[in-house]
């Protein structure tokens, strides 16, 4: 039970610290030069700049049907997390708006604005992610459209509104190149965000067709202290029974597997494939998840 709860107060911490940030990020960068890289936080800078209703409310106006709409469709899958990330992100908007006014622009080019704001909101996002939440948005508007039209991925209902968003940013400023600043926020949010999510503890998993397949495999038990799993093949071309070793290890056993394989079998055939995530012995284990 106290791990439990631990886990839980970490979640929440990590939700309250990443949407600081987004909204530290949304006053300081993005809002003050109209950069709208998509989601209902773009929405509601679009919206700020055309009606002069705060970004808070309209975030909370979108984003509360939505999460009432999530509920019926989907069911109670996004939970109180999502309730929490959605609320705390309008909050601290308000509060930086009462402390610091509203002109609290770190700077007025616009090329560093979307840079410097698309990688600290795409932090902050990427910390709620990992904390097991969302902000809602355009993740869950795709999520319940998917139900409808179940022929559009939820990614490409997510990339439809998103662009319909970072365009209305470039419309109400008549300046395309708002348009295509926020592109280029929405670009390097989404790779900073997935950064966060998944780091730099990714594997690689070698898929190695030999005739060794023992001898090779007892040398990686040995010199890495890693396991292989044979996987039975079958050259279509020779019609000939082959074994076809699977074996993952970290970075920096990359170039020593490639070593110990072409020692033994300089004909052998290799593919690498990257893995962002592997759990158990040797690796993250089951129970941190």
């Amino acid at each position: 039970m106290k791990e439990k709860w631990f886990k839980v107060f970490w979640d929440y911490l990590g939700i309250t610290v990443g949407t600081f940030l987004m909204a530290v990020s949304l006053l300081m960068f993005l809002e003050p030069n109209t950069i709208a890289p998509g989601g209902v936080t773009g929405l509601a800078i679009v919206v700020q700049k055309v009606s002069g209703i705060p970004m808070d409310v309209t975030n909370l106006a979108v984003n509360i049907p939505l999460f009432i709409i999530g509920l019926i469709v989907l069911g109670k899958a996004f939970g109180a997390k999502t309730a929490y990330g959605t609320a705390s992100l309008s909050l601290f908007i308000r509060i930086l708006i009462i402390v610091f006014g509203n002109n609290i622009n770190a700077t007025e080019d616009i090329l560093l604005a979307s840079i410097f704001g698309g990688v600290a909101v795409g932090i902050g996002i990427g910390i709620v992610f990992r904390s097991g939440a969302t902000t809602g948005g355009t993740d869950l508007a795709g999520a319940i459209l998917n139900k409808y039209f179940p022929g559009l991925s939820i990614a490409k209902l997510m990339m439809i509104i998103d662009l319909i968003i970072v365009a209305a940013a470039g419309i109400v400023n008549k300046n395309i190149e708002t348009s295509l600043y926020s592109i280029i926020s929405l670009y390097i949010l989404v790779k900073v965000a997935d950064f966060i999510v998944e780091g730099l503890n990714y594997s690689k998993a070698f898929y190695i067709i030999t005739e060794y397949s023992e001898e090779i495999s007892k040398e990686v038990f040995v010199r890495l202290a890693r396991g292989a799993t044979a996987l039975k093949g079958k050259g279509m071309y020779t019609g000939e029974d082959k074994d076809v070793l699977l074996c993952v290890v970290n970075r920096a056993q990359v170039t020593k597997l490639k070593n110990i394989v072409y020692s033994i079998d300089k004909q052998a055939f290799i593919m690498v494939t990257t893995i962002h995530e592997v759990l158990g012995e040797g690796f993250t284990p089951m129970n941190k998840k």
